[in-house]
């Protein structure tokens, strides 16, 4: 059976004389709202539950309401995991994750230089002046191109450590600014 081009425009009409709709109020709900034990729940008190229940994205959580110190030290600890985080055994050569994810070609450094990315836009938020944020994001650019080399790329990543400099950089522009 074909729908003609007016039943697609408008749809049909409900057989039933009773406009058979339920509306987001749940006043025309077609039976009783159970939970998850039998229970019987009162529309009012399920409108009143929605009307609490929110997220807050940024504000809470295990990224917001950390003091300036907890963020810097947030910073370092990503920076570490991503640059020196692991020693190669029988020699004294640090490595992290990036040179670990950049393994994978394109999709891995695209990944890395993401994530330094928001370490830059991070220093940015704790109030990093454009000058120091501009040699973070060159790190990062170079970091991300060269990266990108096969083989070669990879020992760059190991050996530059772009995020353990943006870290320093980060550090020393504050250990500059005066304590209020």
């Amino acid at each position: 059976m074909t729908m003609s081009d007016d039943e697609i425009i408008a749809p049909r009409r409900p057989r039933s004389g009773s406009g058979a709709r339920a509306t987001a109020s749940g006043a025309e709900a077609r039976g009783p709202i159970i939970d998850q034990d039998g229970r019987e729940i009162r529309p009012e008190t399920l409108e009143q539950g929605f009307r609490e229940f929110r997220f807050e994205f940024g504000q809470g959580g295990p990224f917001g309401n950390l003091t300036r110190e907890q963020r810097i030290a947030r910073l370092e600890a990503i920076a570490k995991l991503l640059d020196v985080a692991f020693i190669l055994p029988g020699t004294n050569i640090r490595y992290g994750i990036d040179g670990l994810i950049g393994l994978m070609p394109v999709v891995g450094d695209i990944i890395t230089t993401a994530i330094s990315l928001w370490l830059v836009r991070e220093a940015r938020a704790l109030g990093a002046p454009w000058y120091v944020t501009a040699r973070m994001l060159g790190n990062v650019a170079l970091d991300g191109v060269v990266g990108m080399v096969p083989f070669a790329g990879d020992a760059f990543d190991v050996m530059f450590r772009a995020n353990m400099r943006n870290v320093r950089l980060l550090r020393r522009w504050l250990d500059k600014q005066p304590r209020i």
